[in-house]
């Protein structure tokens, strides 16, 4: 049995603990508010986006464009392994990679390597079997467009010249602040509403010619669709580690109340004890 002085250091030390779930999941969740205005203010411009697209494909032969053409079989392939810089968020990581790992044995792709994003995802498969194409750290630090314009280009660059057959990406998608999806999408070839027919109630006039523009847009498309992702990851990344820390500090107000309720049993033992002593040696002298 642990003696009260041991149960005074553990409770005081759960105390602490639970002072600093406290303030983590307080920061978490300032961190999410900020993080879900990025993401929801970004998902109307990707929509637009994609919606000028459609429209521009429809005029065009899109199949003589390099990005959107499809090959016979995806052998080669990048895929893209998006999570967090720091633990401390239940099973956010792990779930990513545990994806990561079923798509790769699911997939039947010949061979594969990987782009991961995020200190977590890097740790775990730099020391597994998969070549590593580059990898990219501390992105969340301070995110923005321009961070994944630099990602965006390179796999661009990957996949034109042939490199890449296709270039997936998975990460976990914010559905609530208690819920996120593991979600894979592939990023390149690009398909979407663009390979359906579309009706052309209006003939527009453009200039430069849709060629031209859709040459400009389908990069530009890629580029947001990778920081959409990211957005997503990170508005996902701080609803998880606000619902882990939510669920620590109960746990520990939980071990808490128990470590006292054992303390006040031992103490109340101890001065039972200490009263029959002195009751039984007060008979005893009689």
């Amino acid at each position: 049995m642990p003696s009260t002085i041991d149960l005074r250091r553990r409770i005081r030390s759960v105390k602490n603990t639970q002072q600093i779930t406290k303030a983590m999941k307080m920061v978490a969740a300032a961190k999410l508010r900020r993080a879900q205005e990025r993401m929801f203010a970004a998902r109307p411009y990707a929509a637009g986006l994609r919606t000028m697209l459609a429209s521009i494909a429809t005029r065009v032969d899109i199949t003589k464009h390099p990005l959107l053409q499809t090959r016979e079989q995806e052998n080669k392939v990048l895929l893209l392994v998006v999570t967090a810089d720091r633990g401390l968020c239940g099973a956010f990581n792990t779930n990513v990679i545990r994806g990561a790992l079923n798509a790769i044995a699911e997939k039947g792709w010949t061979e594969v390597h990987l782009l991961p994003i995020g200190s977590k995802a890097y740790g775990f498969f730099k020391r597994r079997q998969y070549p590593i194409r580059r990898h990219a750290t501390q992105v969340y630090q301070a995110l923005s467009l321009e961070t994944a314009r630099e990602i965006a280009k390179d796999l661009t660059d990957d996949f034109v010249s042939g490199e890449f057959d296709a270039v997936y990406v998975i990460y976990n998608e914010f559905k609530s602040i208690i819920a996120q999806k593991v979600t894979l999408e592939r990023l390149l070839p690009l398909t979407g509403e663009w390979d359906k027919p579309q009706e052309q109630e209006i003939e527009y006039l453009y200039e430069p010619a849709p060629e031209v523009i859709l040459n400009e847009l389908l990069p530009k498309h890629i580029e947001f669709q990778l920081y959409r992702v990211l957005l997503e990851s990170a508005a996902a990344e701080q609803g998880a580690r606000m619902t882990a820390m939510e669920a620590a500090t109960k746990n520990a107000s939980d071990m808490i109340s128990y470590l006292t309720l054992t303390y006040n049993r031992i103490r109340q033992a101890h001065i039972t004890k200490e009263i029959i002593e002195i009751v039984s040696g007060a008979a005893a002298a009689e």
